[in-house]
């Protein structure tokens, strides 16, 4: 296969690197089997699959000939599969409990919001149950509108992502000369 030439049924993203540790975090003094992936490398990838919307990514990495080192690669491969089939099972959690959280949020201001209507149509009038419909209509309607914004938008936000690390898990990495 030439450089450049694209593997049926996948998606090339090619990033040039000076050398292995562009991949890896600055601050990060562990090995390449432990280290956290950079930040400005998550960035950027995020960026260049967002546009691909199949999930048969080929993430390139093109290393100056000199400075490639078969054994580096390999382990280098295996964190990069393990950071984002970690992060895949992460986000899928974090969405899972949002929509959660949205829900019952919801559940709840509509059980308040029926509690203080009940506590409005009642016909005794005293100081407790007036003071409960007050305290509970706000509180209905609060919770409510929170977590439908739970449920709406904060889960489109996990959901990005999730697309991201769910692309990225399933992605074939390889090293070629730069």
């Amino acid at each position: 296969m030439h450089k450049g030439e694209k593997r049926k049924g996948f998606s090339n993203v090619g990033l040039f690197i000076d050398d292995y540790d562009d991949i890896f975090s600055d601050f990060d003094s562990r090995p390449y089997s432990q280290k956290l992936l950079s930040e400005d490398l998550l960035n950027e990838m995020d960026r260049v699959t967002k546009d691909k919307k199949d999930d048969n990514i080929e993430l390139k990495f093109f290393v100056p000939k000199e400075k490639r080192n078969i054994s580096t690669e390999s382990i280098i491969k295996k964190r990069i599969k393990v950071y984002f089939k970690k992060h895949f099972i992460l986000s899928k959690r974090a969405k899972r409990k949002v929509l959660m959280e949205g829900f019952l949020f919801s559940f709840f201001g509509v059980f308040f919001m029926i509690l203080a209507t009940f506590f409005t149509t009642r016909e005794s009038q005293s100081s407790i149950i007036i003071f409960l419909a007050v305290l509970f209509e706000p509180a209905g309607w609060f919770l409510f509108w929170e977590g439908l914004d739970l449920m709406i938008f904060e889960s489109k936000e996990k959901s990005s992502k999730l697309e991201f690390y769910k692309k990225l898990s399933k992605s074939k990495i390889i090293f070629e000369d730069s």
